[in-house]
This record gives C-alpha cells, sequence and structure tokens, in this order.
C-alpha cells in the first residue's frame, strides 16, 4: 500500500492524521453508549439505527438540534472541556421529551481552528456522559479543522438528536385546559442560556476571574457557570409511562415569557407565583450585581425552574410524588387561568418588582 503525505494540508493546517488519531481515542467513549439499535461502527460514513419492532403502532421520529451558545468560553477559561458535551446533549434530549418522544440517537458536529486532541477527547467524553444518562445512543458525528474561521484554542459544538413516539400520545399543549397546575422541575443552575449576559456581569463589570469564589454562590466562579445542564429525560418518561401530562415546557432562552406560550391554547394564560420555587443563589448574584430588572430576569433565565409539566388538578399530587422519588424537586408554581380574550396566551408571574 503506497504511503500518501498531506504535508501541504497540513502546513495549511489541517492535519488529517491527527483526525484519524481522534477517532481512535474516542471509539470507546462512542461504543460504551450504543443500545441494540445502532447496527455499525464509528467510522462509517453514517451512522445506522434500527428501530425494529420497538412496540410503537404508529411511531413518528421526534428531532431536535441545538447548541451550547458562548458557555464554550467559559469552558475555554477554565481549560475544562468535559463537561460542556453533556449540556449539548441536554439542550437537544430535553427539547424532544416534551413532545413525549424517547431519545434514540445522536450526532454531534466539533469545529475548531486546529484539532487539539485531549481538548476533542474530553468534549466527546461529555457528550457520551450525557448520552449515557439518556440512554441515547451517540452513532456519529462531524470534527472540522477550519484555520482562519476559528481562533486557535476555540471551537464550536451543535448537537442534533432523534427520539420516536407513538402518534396519538404526542404532546402539543392541545389538551392543556383552564385548571392544569403547572409543576417545575428545578434546574442545576443556568444551564445553558444568557451567557453573553453572565459574561458581561461577572467578567467585564465585577472584573472576576474564573477561579475567584464567591461567598455568596459558595464556589468558584468557574465551578458556578459550568454546572452541567440537567437532563430530564428519565424521570419524565417514567412519569409518563405512569400518569397523563398535559404539556411540557423546557425553560431556555426566552425563560418563561417566550417559553409557556408556545404550548398553550388560545383563551389560556399561565399564572405563577414568583415565590414558590427555590431559586439558586446565582440568580439573585446576577440580578443585584449586574443591576438586572428582575421581569428581564425571568426572561432572560430559568431562575431555578428547567422543565414545566402541566397536569389536570387529580394527579398533581401523585405526578409531583413521582418525580420526587425519581430525584427531582418538584414546585407546584403555578395554575394555567383563562385569559382576557380568546387569542391571548399571555405569562403573569404574580410579586415581579
Amino acid at each position: 500500500m503506497t504511503e500518501i503525505s498531506s504535508s501541504k494540508y497540513s502546513e495549511a493546517g489541517v492535519d488529517i492524521d491527527k483526525g484519524n488519531a481522534f477517532i481512535s481515542r474516542i471509539k470507546g467513549l462512542v461504543t460504551d453508549t450504543h443500545t441494540r439499535g445502532v447496527i455499525n461502527d464509528i467510522g462509517g460514513f453514517s451512522g445506522l439505527f434500527a428501530i425494529g419492532n420497538a412496540g410503537y403502532k404508529d411511531p413518528v421520529l421526534i428531532a431536535s438540534t441545538d447548541g451550547v451558545g458562548t458557555k464554550l468560553t467559559v469552558a475555554k477559561l477554565c481549560n475544562r472541556h468535559d463537561t460542556i458535551g453533556i449540556d449539548l446533549v441536554a439542550m437537544c434530549v430535553n427539547d424532544v421529551i416534551v413532545s413525549g418522544a424517547k431519545p434514540l440517537f445522536f450526532l454531534d458536529y466539533f469545529a475548531s481552528s486546529s484539532l487539539d486532541l485531549d481538548q476533542a477527547t474530553a468534549v466527546v467524553k461529555g457528550i457520551a456522559d450525557g448520552c449515557k444518562i439518556s440512554k441515547c445512543s451517540l452513532i456519529g458525528g462531524e470534527t472540522a479543522e477550519m484555520p482562519g474561521l476559528y481562533q486557535p484554542g476555540d471551537y464550536d459544538l451543535a448537537g442534533f438528536v432523534v427520539g420516536i413516539g407513538e402518534r396519538n400520545a404526542i404532546i402539543d399543549g392541545s389538551d392543556i385546559r383552564v385548571g392544569n397546575k403547572i409543576i417545575g422541575l428545578a434546574s442545576s443552575g443556568l444551564h445553558s442560556n444568557g451567557y453573553s449576559l453572565v459574561r458581561k456581569v461577572f467578567f467585564n463589570d465585577l472584573g472576576l476571574q474564573v477561579n475567584d469564589h464567591v461567598q455568596d454562590l459558595g464556589c468558584t466562579v468557574g465551578e458556578e457557570l459550568l454546572k452541567p445542564t440537567r437532563i430530564y429525560v428519565e424521570s419524565v418518561l417514567t412519569v409518563l409511562r405512569n400518569y397523563t401530562i398535559n404539556g411540557l415546557i423546557h425553560n431556555t432562552g426566552g425563560g418563561f415569557f417566550d417559553n409557556i406560550p408556545r404550548i398553550l391554547p388560545e383563551g389560556c394564560k399561565a399564572v405563577l407565583q414568583k415565590d414558590s420555587w427555590e431559586k439558586p443563589p446565582v440568580f439573585d448574584f446576577l440580578r443585584w450585581q449586574g443591576d438586572i430588572p428582575e421581569p428581564e430576569m425571568y426572561r432572560t433565565f430559568n431562575m431555578g425552574i428547567g422543565m414545566m409539566a402541566l397536569v389536570n388538578d387529580d394527579q398533581l399530587e401523585d405526578v409531583m410524588q413521582q418525580f420526587a422519588a425519581l430525584g427531582e424537586k418538584a414546585y407546584l408554581i403555578g395554575e394555567v387561568q383563562a385569559a382576557d380574550s380568546a387569542a391571548n396566551k399571555s405569562v403573569i408571574i404574580e410579586g415581579l418588582d
């Protein structure tokens, strides 16, 4: 077999051999996530997943894609890259479960100026960890070196997930009714939203460094800002097997005011009580140190609630108890009320300044 040199391509900033070495490094991490639906190994031109006889009468594939935004810059400042992949998976799988779908498989896109094997391997380890938590197979990805487009040391991530659900069991909010109760599931902190504002407050306005310990937070800046996004897959799907949930909301960018109306039927509004759940201290810290108006906080951040479930009043206690038994902090945070007009799908948070 003839050896082929890629020295000219390497001089231009792209190292094919390093890319092949990367595949060898991550192969074990990837295959450890595989469920029985995966029918090929890493390294092919595409990932193959057999749905098979999954017990669905009328199966629907449900897909989502997302990234982690400028939280990546915090990972770079901390030189810690083994949890950002969990965030990537979480942002995608938490989106598909709100439709009632079980995540099946995941793909990632990793782009950098020049491939750093240790950095990239740490990122994929986090992705694999997130897939294991979600019981979702990592079946492929793309690794791209683009010198000139990215600065040295920088990288970007995108994730793609495909799930499956029964057509007649898809949750789309159409069953939500006046009187439904709103359960909030606690977040782990900031998750992966609002980081442009977070970075401005912590680093520009306050001049803090990632290793600075903040008494109000009980940890360093880096430790707080890199807390992985909570993955709700197992708890939500378990509750769905036992109870009826009329609506689910992944509380991400846009916060309460933009996310809740996405599933409300016409003629309904959501009324929440601001003090009905425990908020991680990072949110008060940001509000007061950044001089951020309270309504803007609730539109930018999750404020301690990463997922919401809308249920009938007669199932409220049972659903909350099961969420608690599954390790979730579940709060009754509000209810659905009749809107002032047929087309009004507003959100009211009582007690806001």
